[in-house]
């Protein structure tokens, strides 16, 4: 509606120029003045600008081009109303109070990351009423789906291991429900599980309880492999006993005995040596210090 109104404008000041001129009136500068400003306004509306991670839908009198513009500055109808829709990445976070398997009631905190896909901007444009999909489509089944998917959730698992499963399980029932609206969900990190308290501190007291097991568990094979190397040292000791006592024989004995006698009597110290007074009849020597 402005092009037109500012075509009529144009169209009254070059009417009014023309006169003017004709009759040399001062207020003929005036006219064409005006004819040519809103000769390039209504020039500019044959252009448009989409911002930079934005589309543009192209709607004349109804009609919804399927071919969204690109961001940038487009040719359009100047008659046509152009709706931009952003195709940025945003997030959505919700806190709710959803039950697990068992019925317990867990604190959830979790954000939906989310962008709209620029080739539905044109169908969500039809659609959806007022082109608000977050509001009518995106939260709605966000909440829904978040209480649907961790109900199937034992509330236990979701205190270590399960949170990050449960995430992955609701991005992907979030993403098959909107893809088809025309809604991408990149993720749905979640920011918080809050466990009821009595149940917490059951999984504590567990926690610790194992913790302990496995240290005595510990402490039990460290013992058993103590045992067992001594009990190896003490059947290796007495290995070498017998050893040893089956090679010393009586003869071996006489022998080292008269060894020993021959250096003691060969030595300069003063000593008393009795003959056959040993046992087995070997000297007996005496030293006289």
């Amino acid at each position: 509606m402005f092009f037109i109104l500012s075509i009529a404008i144009v169209f009254v000041a070059f009417l009014a120029w023309m006169t003017m001129r004709k009759s040399n009136q001062p207020a003929s500068a005036v006219a064409g003045i005006v004819c040519i400003i809103f000769f390039l306004i209504a020039s500019s509306q044959f252009f448009t600008v989409v911002p930079a991670g934005n589309v543009g839908v192209v709607d004349f009198f109804g009609i919804v081009s399927e071919k969204t513009l690109p961001a940038g500055i487009d040719l359009v109808n100047p008659l046509a109303n152009v709706i931009k829709f952003s195709i940025q990445t945003k997030e959505h976070k919700e806190t709710m109070q959803v039950l697990s398997r068992e019925g317990l009631t867990i604190g959830l905190e979790i954000s939906a990351l989310y962008r709209l896909d620029a080739d539905s901007a044109a169908r969500v444009y039809k659609t959806v009423a007022g082109g608000d999909y977050e509001t009518i489509i995106l939260i709605p089944q966000f909440r829904s789906i978040s209480r649907s998917v961790t109900a199937s959730f034992q509330a236990s698992a979701l205190y270590s291991t399960e949170r990050e499963r449960l995430g992955v399980a609701i991005q992907e029932e979030l993403a098959r429900a909107v893809a088809p609206r025309g809604v991408i969900i990149e993720s749905t990190p979640l920011r918080n599980v809050a466990l009821p308290t009595q149940l917490t501190e059951a999984i504590e007291q567990k926690q610790r309880a194992d913790q302990e097991s496995q240290r005595m568990e510990f402490i039990l094979t460290k013992e058993k492999q103590e045992a067992t190397r001594k009990r190896i040292e003490a059947q290796g000791i007495s290995d070498f006993q017998n050893i040893v006592a089956k090679g010393i024989s009586d003869q071996l004995l006489r022998w080292k005995g008269i060894e020993a006698t021959e250096k003691l009597a060969s030595s300069t110290n003063a000593k008393v040596i009795v003959i056959g007074a040993g046992k087995d009849g070997l000297p007996l020597i005496l030293d006289t210090k």
